[in-house]
């Protein structure tokens, strides 16, 4: 189990050497001191000695592509904070057939509290790190911590207007909107900082050409029809079969509602 760091540095005059937050003069976790997703994610809502004690019950697990989180009819026994990679949600119709309804990137919390099931099924679209907690802990972490329940909130309404903006992009946009805005978005979340500086954005699929026909509700081959138009026209370069490169960011995002 991950302990809180110990041990201060000081200048030769006795106070700290700096006001730096590292493992040497935190207070904090070493789990959560050495977590880049924590300021941005519900972490970052709790003070330090709560941290200590969500600790107590955290464990980091790595899932390859492809692998299971967790099943849709399964009761709930644990929630998490996505550190890396990308996570795909689905539904299953009666006769079987599977629906993308929705892709979670680090920091996201992939869960929902309180509910007994999630009604969805969690896969790793890529090879993804993920930081766990068991639902008895972080349930009465919430009912303790106003600024978590608060962030836990922030985050359902990010994730609603997030499924209403889908939602007008499935129903209103051209099939060209429709692609350049999957790739706006994977280029947007895979790694934000990366997507707000001025330079090119290097990012990979994480669905395969018929998982995001599924997502788009449309064919594989109009997806692959359209992804050839973005590479023409330069708005992205194609390293290799599921590596895509956007010189532009601003170019990306006017393609999502101009029809090319």
């Amino acid at each position: 189990m991950e302990k809180r760091a110990a041990g201060t540095r000081h200048r030769d005059d006795g106070g700290p050497s700096d006001g730096r937050q590292d493992i040497h003069n935190s207070e904090l976790p070493v789990l959560c001191v050495s977590c880049e997703a924590r300021h941005r994610g519900i972490c970052g809502a709790l003070a330090p000695d709560e941290l200590v004690e969500l600790s107590r019950h955290t464990s980091k697990k790595v899932y390859p592509a492809d692998a299971e989180l967790s099943a849709a009819d399964e009761p709930v026994r644990s929630y998490a904070n996505i550190l890396r990679g990308v996570v795909k949600l689905s539904r299953l119709t009666a006769d079987g057939r599977q629906q993308i309804v929705g892709l979670q990137f680090a920091p996201d919390f992939l869960g929902r509290p309180f509910r007994a099931s999630t009604g969805v099924t969690a896969e790793a679209a890529t090879d993804i790190e993920v930081c766990t907690f068991p639902k008895e802990a972080i349930e009465a972490m919430i009912a303790r911590s106003p600024k978590l329940e608060h962030r836990m909130h922030e985050q359902a309404l990010k994730e609603l207007d997030e499924a209403r903006e889908w939602i007008f992009t499935l129903g209103r946009k051209s099939a060209a909107e429709k692609v350049a805005s999957f790739i706006h978005l994977i280029a947007a979340n895979a790694d934000p900082l990366q997507a707000a500086g001025e330079g090119p954005v290097e990012v990979e699929l994480p669905l395969k050409r018929a998982d995001i026909a599924d997502f788009l509700g449309l064919t594989i081959e109009t997806v692959s029809r359209q992804i050839t138009k973005l590479r023409k026209a330069g708005i992205i370069v194609i390293a290799n079969n599921r590596t895509v490169r956007v010189p532009d960011m601003a170019r990306l995002e006017a393609a999502c509602e101009t029809d090319r």
